[in-house]
């Protein structure tokens, strides 16, 4: 591991990194595309992102790139991030300052659940349930996420209540405060996805927990002490353990 420490952010990044490995482990990332986000600034609008063509698997901290939601010259830059991924995230930082870090992917379940007429996520289970009243649906997918289909969607996230947009015919979008609320809630949000799914296929009838329940579940996961910065720290020591070059 090399010391970094003259570079600004190096602990975000260090946990930025961490998550883009380890959701590549969990092949819940696709090819080189979706992207993942940290705002660094007060303001949110400055914000680290991964670099444009890079395997999730081959992210570090000193690779993800840091930039200005407000410049418009973004693009023009050597090393300018995909245009998706400024599009997105750029429109995201600017409109929700609350929504410090962003992480986009189009996971098996999730995008199976966005695929669906109806994409809710009822609440059927403990992990399900973390996402009662917390979930907006987009139905109105409108091409890829340039600029001004990236803006029209994330007016949906403008109720801080709401940590998690289904894009419709697209896939997900999970914001949060840290890098490990987020991710934690990615994972939880592609299981509990799976876990519907999987129901579906049963054909049975489903048991629906009752709103209250559901609503005191949620707000039982989100009170729940160092949840999701445990789930990081161990995701980081695993790593480490392996040797791997995340934290380079």
């Amino acid at each position: 591991m090399k010391d970094h420490a003259n570079i600004a952010h190096w602990a975000e990044r260090t946990d930025m990194a961490a998550a883009f490995r380890w959701t590549a482990r969990l092949n819940m990332h696709e090819a080189v595309a979706n992207h993942f986000s940290l705002a660094v600034n007060p303001e949110g609008t400055r914000f680290l992102i991964n670099p444009k063509g890079r395997h999730f698997s081959r992210i570090t901290a000193s690779s993800l790139v840091e930039i200005d939601a407000n410049d418009p010259s973004t693009m023009d830059r050597p090393d300018a991030p995909d245009p998706t991924a400024w599009g997105l995230h750029g429109s995201l930082h600017r409109a929700c300052p609350h929504a410090r870090c962003a992480m986009h992917v189009h996971s098996i379940h999730a995008t199976v659940l966005a695929s669906l007429a109806d994409s809710r996520l009822p609440a059927i289970d403990q992990n399900t349930a973390m996402f009662h009243n917390r979930v907006v649906v987009d139905d109105h997918y409108g091409g890829m996420a340039f600029e001004e289909e990236a803006a029209r969607c994330v007016q949906l996230l403008s109720n801080p209540k709401i940590h998690t947009m289904v894009m419709g015919n697209h896939g997900v979008l999970i914001i949060g405060r840290t890098v490990a609320e987020t991710f934690n809630r990615l994972y939880y949000f592609e299981r509990a996805a799976e876990t519907y799914i999987r129901a579906l296929q049963t054909g049975k009838e489903l048991r629906y927990l009752p709103d209250a329940i559901a609503e005191k579940t949620a707000g039982e996961w989100e009170a729940y002490p160092d949840f999701a910065e445990d789930f990081l720290r161990e995701i980081k020591a695993l790593l480490d353990s392996d040797g791997d070059s995340y934290a380079d």
